[in-house]
């Protein structure tokens, strides 16, 4: 049951959209004239459960939903719900991620330490979150691989196709997080992005003198309305960057990054490579 759990603490966006669905949910049972239990016997769940996703404690799965909105013949309203419950069992720091994502004409990156997020297999997505210390119980690291995957349907939207440029520096290559096979996969799964019409995958090698990228990851986005910002994430501390005057040196300094780095052509050959060694 613990993968229910809503964890909404803090968070009013979440807790909003939960109390509007967890009244709805209410509503509709009392109107059938349907107890707790009899609803809960009729979907296939606990009275318990049907309890506590009532006091906005878990958060319906959509096959809740789904056998829910049969029951009592709602014709798809409460099947509907889903999609405001969609993304509020991701934690709000990945949301509004996702969020800036969305609204980006341009997403850059630069990462020496693991492989961008949006680039991440299931595997090694699952690997770099197990490997945090102090662990994430088996529901937050669950969440965390979900939220992840969630993320990369960027690529495959309709709505937003934005251009991408991705820098990783040649050690997040060699790093074998997970296991070889995993990083094997991971090599593959870099190998079919970096070949995307809208997307330049580069890679900085560790022969090169000079790498400007040194004071660690960071990632820009570039708006439709013009503005620039800038996500750095580093040990406890993840800031969203929207000063003008940082975002343009966050800006000079990728384009210098890029210039370092090699170009997408010869960077393609470099994975195909290393996936050869592996």
């Amino acid at each position: 049951m613990s993968e229910w759990d809503a964890g909404l603490g803090g968070d009013d966006e979440a807790g909003a959209v939960m109390r509007t669905v967890t009244r709805q949910l209410k509503l509709w049972r009392e109107a059938a004239g349907l107890t707790q239990a009899e609803f809960g016997a009729a979907i296939g769940y606990g009275e318990e459960l049907v309890s506590s996703v009532e006091r906005g404690r878990r958060i319906p799965r959509p096959e809740y939903l789904d056998r829910a909105d049969e029951v009592l013949s709602a014709g798809g309203r409460i099947a509907a719900l889903r999609e405001d419950l969609a993304e509020v069992r991701y934690p709000k720091k990945v949301r509004d991620v996702k969020r800036l994502e969305g609204e980006a004409v341009e997403i850059c990156s630069y990462n020496n330490s693991v492989i961008d997020g949006l680039l991440q297999t299931e595997a090694y997505a699952r690997a770099v979150f197990g490997s945090r210390r102090p662990q994430f119980t088996e529901e937050e690291l669950e969440q965390r691989v979900a939220a992840r995957l969630d993320r990369q349907e960027i690529f495959s939207s309709p709505a937003t196709r934005p251009l991408f440029s991705f820098v990783l520096c040649e050690a997040t290559l060699r790093r074998l997080i997970g296991g070889r096979m995993v990083m094997r996969n991971q090599l593959e799964r870099l190998s079919e992005v970096a070949r995307l019409r809208n997307v330049d995958l580069q890679v900085l090698p560790l022969s090169r003198e000079e790498n400007s990228g040194l004071g660690g990851p960071f990632r820009l986005l570039k708006l439709k309305d013009g503005a620039a910002v800038g996500l750095n994430e580093v040990q406890l501390t993840n800031r969203v960057i929207i000063d003008p005057r940082e975002t343009t040196v966050l800006d000079m300094r990728y384009g210098i990054i890029r210039a370092q780095a090699l170009t997408p052509r010869e960077s393609l050959a470099f994975i195909e490579k290393a996936l050869g060694e592996s």
